[in-house]
């Protein structure tokens, strides 16, 4: 795809989300229905750096609306519905884009659904590829971008935060920068005609305005890359005092695989630091023949079991200096607290992994031995995914069978993109999860939700001033367990490849 046709997304923070209720139980069913606007027409947009942007009424004229996808946080692993499967309908009206979605019955379409109806959703996102956009500078000095037409739109999301990031904005640089060296072009001649100075001071009076022109595209460039701050740099030693220093460039964000096995699993709040989670047991008792008139037998069977758990105390903190905070153009406060959430993720995702290898331990040394264990070890009615490390997607990625296919097959709403035997494969790093020992690949099939329950009582995140070292001190402190739920509904494989 070359930069012309870069995907795009867009904020509709005025959404209009609203939610309609099932019908009761007794009346004809009717499924869990959002609505709202994805995008408004005519409304700018917030400061891009240099320039707001409007969508224009005819911009959506000639777009295919046949093959649109509604997701959460523009996640493609998480359809809720689809103008192809019916379950969405779009209408392009004078305010702009209305949809109606009915969602599928998943754990995060209803997880979608209480949030709008609870007013914690309200925003919509939008992707799109552009088709012609232009640019006019107002009288007082404002800066306008429309869209005059999308080429295709390929997605609309309900999001949780607003937000523009790098792959959000990827506006056509040339027809920006044509605009600006024009518009510094008029200000240079009128500039020129208007002074007697000699034609070296001229050439660079012409350069230094050009090269003004030129700093609102930079500054733009930052905005976007920085979600919405131009974070110049700054320097700090985790848990230590921080001297402020001048460096060049933002905060870099190392690249990690992003994932968080609790997606998976069954979360619940609960209100106190231990009790009993009842889960309906998986039971195979009959009922018994019951002679005319004669009493009713009980039934020989345990219908429900409990989940003991109690929570623990998990925390840790972090000291800045205020001198850094001051002195920094970068926002490093917020900065910190964006990688104290990645370490609640990052403790989320030990525990279950480590829970996940105390399930039944199964060895495999063909394909046909995981095969058995898909279709012999795990009861059909499970909702399977299995979870690999890197080395042992490798291996099976490399894999064909007899017909010179591949053994993992393509699969958009798994979220390695790749399914096994039929089941979506979930990839995460080998420094997770390891393998045992050379040759051999770790891996867990099964259903997460019903193997793991993940008691969540409180998650906090404090900021306090420390006067007498004229500092402040960021912590993190959540309180949670990982319990399992249902010992057959997954299984820890050990799979080491037959010579």
């Amino acid at each position: 795809m070359n930069n012309d046709e870069e995907k795009e997304k867009r904020l509709t923070e005025d959404a209009d989300l609203k939610t309609k209720k099932p019908k009761d139980v007794n009346e004809e069913q009717e499924g869990k229905t959002i609505s709202g606007y994805a995008l408004k027409f005519g409304q700018p947009s917030k400061d891009l750096g240099g320039f707001v942007e409007v969508i224009t009424p005819e911009a959506l004229k000639e777009v295919d609306l046949s093959d649109v996808f509604l997701l959460h946080n523009h996640d493609y692993s998480k359809p809720l519905a689809s103008t192809k499967a019916g379950t969405l309908k779009l209408n392009v009206d004078e305010v702009g884009l209305h949809f109606e979605a009915e969602l599928n019955d998943t754990s995060y379409a209803n997880d979608v659904y209480e949030n709008v109806s609870k007013k914690l959703l309200d925003s919509m996102s939008f992707g799109f590829v552009l088709g012609i956009d232009s640019f006019n500078k107002k009288e007082d000095g404002e800066i306008i971008r429309s869209i005059e037409k999308v080429k295709a739109l390929n997605e609309i999301s309900v999001v949780t935060v607003p937000a523009y990031d790098s792959s959000n904005v990827q506006v056509n640089k040339r027809s920006y920068e044509a605009f600006m060296n024009n518009h510094a072009t008029k200000a240079n001649k009128k500039a020129l005609e208007s002074t007697s100075k000699t034609q070296k001071e001229k050439e660079n009076m012409v350069k230094t305005l050009i090269d003004n022109e030129n700093t609102e595209i930079r500054g733009y460039e930052n905005y976007i890359r920085s979600q919405g701050e131009v974070r110049d740099g700054v320097t700090t030693v985790n848990a230590a005092a921080v001297v402020p220093e001048e460096v060049i460039g933002e905060v870099f964000d190392l690249k990690r695989s992003n994932y968080n096995l609790a997606q998976y699993a069954t979360v619940k709040t609960v209100s106190n630091g231990q009790g009993k989670y009842p889960v309906a047991t998986n039971q195979q008792a009959v009922l018994a023949t019951k002679a005319e008139l004669a009493e009713i037998g009980d039934i020989d069977a345990d219908m429900f079991t409990q989940v003991e758990y109690k929570v623990e105390t998990r925390a840790g903190k972090i000291a800045l200096s205020n001198e850094v905070v001051e002195d920094s153009a970068v926002n490093i406060v917020q900065e910190v607290k964006d990688q104290l959430a990645k370490l609640v993720e990052n403790t989320d995702n030990k525990h279950i992994v480590d829970l996940l290898k105390t399930f039944t331990k199964k060895t495999a040394a063909t394909l046909d031995d995981l095969k058995q264990l898909h279709n012999v070890a795990l009861d059909p009615a499970l909702n399977k995914m299995v979870i690999l490390n890197q080395s042992g997607y490798n291996h099976l990625d490399t894999l064909k069978d007899s017909d010179g296919r591949y053994i993992l097959q393509p699969d958009v709403t798994a979220p390695s993109g790749k399914s096994l035997f039929g089941m979506p494969v979930v990839l995460i790093a080998d420094l997770l999860f390891a393998n045992p020992k050379a040759g051999t690949f770790p891996m867990i099939m099964g259903d997460i939700a019903q193997s793991v329950f993940v008691a969540r009582r409180n998650q906090v995140t404090t900021q306090w001033e420390k006067f007498d070292y004229y500092s402040q001190g960021l912590a993190v402190i959540v309180r949670n367990d990982y319990k399992k739920i249902d010992e057959n509904a997954a299984v820890y494989i050990e799979f080491t490849p037959a010579p």
